[in-house]
């Protein structure tokens, strides 16, 4: 991976009053895109084959320009025309997934957050032991899966956006839908409502709900639509489906709003915090946006059973603020509160805090 001390070498050729925000033209790029205009940076869309004709449609969210590549695999050989351009590539869980963790840790351009964390979080074992060191509960995990004994969450390791998983009821289930070439994880199917808590850390700013170092941000809240589990029981009983063949599958295809009930507030906060203050300790601390994927049973015990430690597509919904984000400030969304962020760091000469 590309060290902190190779982007700073970078960062010391850069143009800090002419900074451009970068990404590639997928999963929350909208409003990566809207907020930086917002805050008078210029933007860069990284695209396939050739510009996406919908953003003509939306003006607001446009990039100034897009820079063309006939691969994913192709973005490592776009690393000079992006310095040159003073870009900062903000990564997203498509950014990150189309290129390989390993490929994406290897990029020569500055990167909005610590890429420290992708070790963590792409491995479902690591990322256990973080969360679980944190104090977070989360699902019972099971190591054989001849000891499945009821519903469990069958997971393959890295971003696929719910693709591939499965819930099985016993041995028979797994063998019969396992991929074998897939590293996986099992953890217990916890019955209640899924929360997905969207923080923003900083580590530069001093006011706000303050940790060791820096601040901590709750901006928003929401609940994945999935193809086909979220229809399928329309259909009739799990019993009939499965008879019939018909087993659910979960596909992320959209998202919708959600809050919490108030007094759920100081505990969602205090499972951020204790992520954050984690992070900090064993590599180095995440930076900016990251999402709690949660369930809360109906004694409100919250359960943590994975984390995305940068933008997540959840937050699409409020490109104008949400229910929390507008107590921070009007209209402040993820991607806009990335670019404040960014230019926080420059006029402070804190930019190697933020970036990697």
């Amino acid at each position: 991976m590309i060290t902190k001390e190779q982007i700073s070498d970078i960062l010391q050729n850069y143009d800090i009053n002419n900074l451009a925000i970068a990404t590639v033209c997928s999963h929350s790029s909208l409003q990566i895109f809207h907020g930086a205009r917002k805050e008078g940076l210029r933007t860069i869309g990284i695209c396939l084959k050739s510009p996406p004709r919908f953003y003509d449609a939306f003006p607001k969210a446009k990039p100034d320009e897009f820079i063309v590549v006939d691969s994913y695999k192709d973005i490592p050989n776009i690393v000079d025309e992006l310095v040159a351009k003073n870009a900062i590539v903000i990564p997203h869980g498509s950014f990150v997934e189309y290129m390989g963790t390993d490929d994406f840790g290897e990029l020569a351009v500055p990167t909005f957050g610590n890429r420290a964390v992708l070790e963590w979080e792409s491995d479902r074992d690591m990322e256990r032991k973080w969360l679980e060191s944190a104090g977070i509960h989360m699902p019972n995990e099971i190591l054989d899966p001849k000891d499945i004994k009821g519903p469990v969450m069958v997971k393959y390791h890295g971003a696929k956006g719910g693709r591939g998983f499965f819930v099985a009821k016993n041995y028979e289930d797994f063998k019969e839908n396992i991929d074998p070439n897939e590293k996986y994880s099992i953890q217990e199917f916890i019955v209640g409502t899924r929360y997905y808590l969207h923080f923003f850390y900083s580590p530069i700013r001093t006011e706000g709900y303050q940790l060791s170092t820096g601040t901590l941000e709750m901006h928003s809240m929401d609940r994945r639509v999935e193809s086909n589990a979220d229809e399928i029981f329309r259909l009739g009983s799990p019993r009939e489906l499965e008879s019939a063949g018909i087993l659910p599958t979960y596909v992320v295809t959209g998202n919708v709003p959600l809050i919490a009930r108030e007094s759920l507030l100081p505990l969602i906060f205090s499972l951020g915090e204790r992520v954050v203050e984690e992070s900090l300790g064993i590599f180095g601390g995440m930076i900016g946006p990251f999402c709690l994927e949660t369930v809360v049973t109906d004694d409100l015990e919250i359960k943590v059973f994975e984390i995305s430690a940068r933008i997540v597509a959840g937050t699409n919904l409020y490109p104008s603020g949400s229910p929390y984000s507008d107590y921070i400030e009007e209209n402040l969304s993820t991607g806009q509160r990335i670019a404040q962020e960014i230019k926080l760091g420059a006029s402070l000469g804190q930019l190697d805090k933020i970036l990697s």
